[in-house]
């Protein structure tokens, strides 16, 4: 009886209100600032540019702004050839620019992944022009190649070439001039990745295929390769959307020319809104690729299977 009553007098534990749903709300509370901020300097700029598309906007002619509908669209297929032109010249530029990007990337990560004396410097050489801005890395270049001072001065000394020579002025230069100067910054960027995916590569996988006989091709392509998948799909794309939108490089070195030969899509769109002041050309040129470059990354991840098995 006595243990029955002090069980009796035991205090009950106390009940959980029901309606009470702030521990869970909690996370959400906590990443509304950061959200509300990305909403601000994200979503309104986008969605600005998509109703601006749809408007003759220039406010140096307020009289011809009003809604323009499709007709911006319409002008951009139909009507301007320049748009065409550099929409093919940026395909061109993004296909050379990652491919060999790519490659030398490829090849420098996995030389700096080998064991040798002084790999830490040989490390910090590759990935150094990486750390320089895009406006740094053109000033650089354009020093390079100029022709009074640059490396053209230098081979007219040696008897190769002509004194007064302007690889970023003649037609027939200045597109490998301008690849080799964004080559310098962009291989960086795949050795970095690929290298990082490198390090995670089991040396029992390289061992077991010695001791099976194959080769070093053979490892590669059968190893190596196949494990980098993830990292050389997600690093392409990512490089081919940079390049698509490179300005501050081509902007800096040519400014587009000579003769627009060197004018990529978003430069023509910088140019139409900065000097022309046809914002509401501009925004639909830029809706346009916006459209294009997600429906590539889509098209693309799709067919390469990222993140998927490759069996």
């Amino acid at each position: 009886m006595a243990q029955a009553a002090a069980v009796a007098k035991k205090p009950a534990p106390p009940r959980r209100r029901r309606g009470s749903a702030t521990p869970r709300r909690l996370p959400y509370l906590l990443i509304a600032p950061a959200g509300l901020l990305m909403l601000g300097f994200i979503a309104y700029p986008v969605l600005s540019v998509f109703y601006y598309s749809l408007q003759n906007y220039n406010p140096t002619k307020p009289w011809r702004n009003g809604y323009a509908g499709f007709e911006n669209f319409v002008h951009a297929f139909t009507e301007d050839p320049q748009f065409w032109d550099t929409l093919v010249f940026s395909a061109k530029w993004v296909v050379v620019e990652v491919g060999l990007q790519l490659l030398f990337g490829l090849a420098l990560a996995l030389i700096v992944n080998q064991t040798f004396v002084g790999r830490s410097l040989g490390r910090a050489l590759v990935f150094s022009p990486w750390a320089v801005s895009g406006v740094l890395t053109s000033a650089i270049w354009v020093l390079l190649y100029n022709s009074q001072t640059g490396i053209t001065r230098y081979l007219a000394d040696m008897g190769i070439g002509e004194y007064g020579t302007s690889w970023l002025s003649d037609t027939s230069t200045v597109f490998p001039a301008a690849v080799v100067a964004d080559l310098w910054r962009g291989v960086p960027f795949f050795a970095i990745l690929i290298l990082a995916d490198l390090q995670s590569v089991s040396k029992d996988l390289y061992e077991a295929a010695e001791v099976d006989g194959a080769s070093r091709i053979r490892q590669f392509l059968h190893i190596t390769l196949p494990h980098l998948k993830d990292a050389i799909i997600l690093s392409t794309l990512l490089r081919a959307v940079w390049e698509f939108n490179n300005v501050d490089l081509l902007y800096t070195l040519t400014g587009g020319g000579p003769a627009g030969e060197t004018t990529t899509l978003p430069l023509y769109i910088a140019n139409t809104s900065v000097d022309a002041h046809n914002f509401g050309y501009a925004s639909a040129l830029t809706t346009v690729a916006f459209v294009i470059l997600l429906f590539f990354s889509m098209v693309y991840l799709r067919l390469s299977k990222f993140g998927g098995d490759d069996k």
